[in-house]
């Protein structure tokens, strides 16, 4: 017998041990040799990492298309793993290294700490991969796999020598994210853009040789000068004084009348405090129109001025050090072409100092030699380091490069000519934008923890990249005898002596950015480099579903990697990007908020299942999730009717049979119950197939609640509880038949809810041959019943239009008002015979009459053609409710007339944060519906006047 009610916390743990125990997930089962194969890789998440609501979507998402596929009888592999996530990782472990008051990174050495930040990935590290089965993950965990496994990191090597032998890979000095908390290059993924209120000083830079020009002050109604004074210096403006000691230019444009003649006489500027001379340089990057026009070029610390330093071959001056303090002292691009001085020798004082010690210090210089113009309260976007909270430093460094451009060709005709499919399809033209535009990958990582580059230097500074050291040595040997370096007989002598032979090359000490080794996820999780079974079997795997987010640093570079190296096979046919999950009210999720929602808790609290149905619920294409607890309490509660229609229909003694045919069945009710079903699940998987998760899952919600608890249950009771009943047996049978159903399509939603119903409903019924899990697909065809559906669907629609009336009528909820059919057909007349006492019962009803005229007073209804009349004259006051129903008109039209106008006003629309204004938008069409319904009613009132 079932329990009174259904409770996630005391089933889900012993049913997820029993689908592991059996093997379920596994790909590659014996009984599916044959079978198409389905192959989804998850987005893995970082060792370091916690299970949040975006991975509680994206994974709910992979996992219904598993569970989906899987009981459509296709091999199913989930491949599951997890990321090294290089500087999280190396963050967690040194940070308890201090907590613990032992040795640091640094004191302890490389090959003690990375040894360490092993011990902490094998004790603490994966906390994610139980929570992800805590949510009903069905992944094959007997392939879990690790960034830095032995297979995987040997794939990464054997990547990067290829490129780098091919000429994708070479060593640049360019401009990077630095973050001088961790020393290390830092992905734009890993850059937070941070509102500062701070200033923007005006300097004046003096023109060399005694050059002036006539500077514009004053403009006629036109915008044209009138009036000029002369001046002998250039204002720029900047947000970052002590990057000025890099300054090798400044920028105007080529069509600014102000400067063309100093451009056109190569005219130079002395840069103040330094002496050295910096050309005036005509390029498109400065504005005319914002303040002087005039801009400094300080290449090394800009990645606008870097670009700028290219077109212009203008020198790269760094003057900050991996700790973004000044350096200056022994910088020899920074003296040359120096002036020696007092001021020189003033500023030179300044080595060594912080970047916020130093701005000051600058800014007092120029404020002594009367070279501030003037100095402004400003507000800018500073890049910080989303760990560190650091502010990032554009800074100019060695490292190593993915001619990212040339792999991109590729990637982009894939999705032009329909290899890959993104959906929503308007996700391509980010993809487009992004890869069109795309500049070299940095690579290189200045951590320890991380696939270290397999590149190795010789005595005298050549590079060997190899994938072994001894291959390395090999290379270094063969170069130093043909430059001379040694000689063939010592060249032998060094191959012969490990120990000498390895101090003649020395490893690069960089690691690779962890995108790097997810580029190769789809192909080399399945074993690649070796050509694996499961690697023939499952490449190109069959959709992706990630967040928009990571198009350019994850998906992107899938893309690039396996057209490259899987012989121009894209790794995925299709790519499902999810939106963000905000909160109720359309904020996004954050700690500083206070509005992020564990998803964790909201397991603990309501299930598994029913967080599951909410996010797929929610997910419509394109549209962010509002999400709101109340939903998920909700969705507890559409769990919650399953169960009691399951204990209802066990009460009932609706047992499984298997010889019942539901192609046999007779009555109304039954065919109609069974088309309805037909229906549902053929509505569920084509929307399932289009990735339209909302759809499947609402289309399922309506189909259980709606059709099979509130409306067959309910016209089946009669015929449950009438002993002389003909049609019982049958209505059993085809209550546990359409239940079974229920079961297998809401499966992929509510796994847990679903597989335990499964089981208890065969304790009174014929035994089941397996696990839902592994259960076939409904997959019902030529049930259609067009004449039950006409008659039952007539019957539905009445008793709802009748309600409808009821409550927008303000109808007494315990009055029984009499129905009328006016000029009712013989099949609406013998329907009625058939379900009259239903029809009283289910609309409050005192009777049904037959007129041909609908009596006065009667507000009046067209169902499928068939008119009905409510007679509520007497019952209801006409004109008092008429006057209610105006007022409502007016006040929903005043709604929408309130959120026109904010809607209408330009200045709203710019300041307002998204989710206000999607909320005012929501609010439109809230209140549009709410008057449509209401004019509905008032035509309906003044036709029974």
């Amino acid at each position: 017998m079932l329990d009174n009610r259904f409770d996630p916390a005391a089933v889900e743990d012993r049913i997820y041990r029993t689908w592991v125990e059996a093997d379920a997930f596994k790909a590659g089962r014996p009984e599916r040799a044959g079978a198409d194969p389905y192959c989804i890789v998850i987005p893995p998440p970082n060792v370091t990492g916690s299970l949040h609501m975006g991975h509680a979507l994206n994974n709910t998402l992979q996992d219904i298309l598993c569970r989906f596929e899987r009981m459509r009888g296709k091999d199913v592999l989930w491949q599951v793993g997890t990321d090294h996530a290089g500087i999280a990782t190396q963050m967690v472990v040194e940070r308890q290294l201090a907590e613990r008051q032992l040795p640091g990174r640094r004191e302890m050495g490389r090959g003690p700490f990375v040894d360490r930040v092993w011990a902490w990935k094998d004790e603490s590290g994966g906390t994610i991969i139980n929570q992800l089965k805590k949510l009903g993950a069905s992944c094959d965990w007997s392939r879990e796999r690790f960034t830095m496994d032995e297979g995987l990191s040997r794939a990464v090597v054997k990547v990067f020598v290829q490129l780098y032998k091919e000429g994708l890979i070479y060593k640049d000095k360019r401009l990077v994210n630095w973050d001088p908390k961790f020393q290390s290059a830092i992905s734009d993924l890993e850059v937070l853009q941070v509102e500062v209120k701070g200033h923007l000083w005006h300097f004046r830079y003096p023109l060399a040789d005694g050059v002036t020009y006539q500077h514009p002050i004053v403009f006629d109604e036109d915008g044209q000068p009138f009036e000029f004074e002369t001046r002998d210096y250039i204002v720029v403006a900047t947000t970052r004084p002590e990057t000025m000691l890099g300054d090798t230019a400044v920028a105007v444009h080529p069509e600014d009348p102000r400067y063309q003649g100093l451009v056109a006489a190569g005219a130079k500027v002395r840069l103040p405090l330094v002496g050295r001379l910096i050309p005036i340089v005509a390029d498109t990057y400065s504005d005319p129109t914002k303040g002087t026009g005039a801009v400094k070029i300080t290449p090394a610390h800009d990645f606008n001025d870097f670009e700028v330093g290219r077109r212009h071959a203008l020198a790269m001056i760094n003057v900050l050090d991996a700790e973004a303090r000044l350096a200056l002292k022994g910088n020899a691009e920074f003296l040359d072409d120096a002036a020696p001085g007092a001021d020189l020798d003033i500023v030179l004082a300044l080595d060594g100092q912080s970047r916020e010690a130093a701005r000051k210090a600058v800014v007092a210089l120029f404020e002594e030699r009367g070279l501030v113009d003037k100095i402004e309260p400003h507000t800018n976007m500073v890049p910080h380091g989303d760990r560190s909270n650091v502010v990032i430093e554009p800074w100019l460094t060695d490292q190593w490069y993915v001619d990212a451009h040339t792999l991109a060709q590729p990637a982009l005709a894939a999705v032009r000519e329909g290899a890959t499919s993104f959906v929503p399809k308007n996700w391509e033209k980010t993809y487009f934008d992004w890869l069109e535009n795309i500049q070299p990958w940095c690579v290189s990582r200045q951590l320890w923890w991380g696939h270290q580059i397999p590149a190795w230097y010789g005595p005298d500074g050549t590079v060997f990249v190899e994938e072994t050291e001894e291959a390395a040595v090999a290379s270094a040997l063969a170069h130093c005898v043909q430059a001379g370096i040694i000689t063939d007989e010592e060249a032998r002598e060094l191959a012969g002596d490990p120990d000498r032979r390895a101090a003649l090359i020395t490893r690069d000490e960089d690691v690779l950015d962890t995108w790097f080794s997810s580029a190769l996820w789809p192909f080399s999780t399945l074993g690649w480099p070796d050509e694996t079974s499961e690697l023939k079997r499952f490449y190109p795997t069959s959709v992706l579903i990630t967040g928009f987010d990571i198009i350019f640093f994850w998906v992107a570079r899938m893309m690039m990697m396996g057209l490259h190296f899987m012989d121009g096979e894209v790794p995925f046919k299709d790519i499902y990007i999810h939106a963000l999950v905000r909160d109720e009210k359309g904020a996004k999720m954050s700690k500083s908020k206070g509005n992020v929602i564990d998803p964790l808790s909201l397991v603990d609290q309501y299930g598994a299942d029913a967080l599951r149905f909410t996010l797929a619920a929610m997910a419509a294409q394109g549209r962010d999730i509002k999400l709101a607890t109340s939903r998920v309490e909700g969705y507890r509660n559409f769990a919650t009717k399953l169960w009691n229609a399951a204990r209802f229909a066990e009460l009932n003694e609706c047992r499984r049979d298997p010889a019942f045919d539901p192609r046999n069945a007779e009555s109304t009710l039954n065919r109609w119950i069974i088309s309805e079903t037909q229906k549902a699940g053929a509505e569920i998987t084509a929307a399932l197939e289009a990735y339209r998760f909302n759809e499947a899952a609402g289309a399922a919600y309506r189909f259980v609640w709606n059709i099979f608890c509130d409306w067959y249950l309910e016209l089946a009771k009669p015929v449950f509880m009438s002993e002389g009943s003909g049609w019982k047996g049958e209505t059993r049978a085809t209550t546990a038949f359409v239940l079974d159903e229920i079961l297998k399509l809401l499966h992929p939603f509510m796994p847990f809810l679903t597989e335990e119903l499964w089981a208890r409903t065969a304790e009174t019924g014929a035994p089941r041959t397996g696990l839902l899990v592994l259960a076939p697909w409904s997959s019902l065809t030529g049930l259609d019943a067009p004449q039950a559906e006409a008659e039952i669907g007539w019957l539905i629609e009445l008793v709802m239009e009748i309600r409808s009336v009821r409550a927008e009528m303000n109808v007494p909820a315990g009055a029984q008002i009499p129905l009328v059919l006016v000029g009712a057909s013989e099949e609406a007349k013998a329907r009625i015979v058939v379900w009259h006492d239903v029809l009283v019962r289910l609309a409050r009803l005192s009777g049904v009459a037959f007129e041909m005229e609908a009596p006065a007073g009667s507000v009046q209804v067209v169902v499928r053609s068939e008119t009905a009349a409510l007679p509520l004259a007497g019952i209801i006051d006409m004109d008092a409710e008429a006057a209610r129903l105006a007022k409502e008109l007016a006040k929903a039209m005043d709604d929408v007339a309130k959120v026109d106008a904010k809607l209408g006003n330009a200045d709203f629309i710019k300041r307002a944060p998204e989710e206000v204004i999607e909320e005012q938008r929501e609010r439109r069409e809230t209140a549009q519906a709410r008057a449509a319904r209401i004019r509905e009613a008032l035509v309906r009132l003044s036709k029974a006047a």
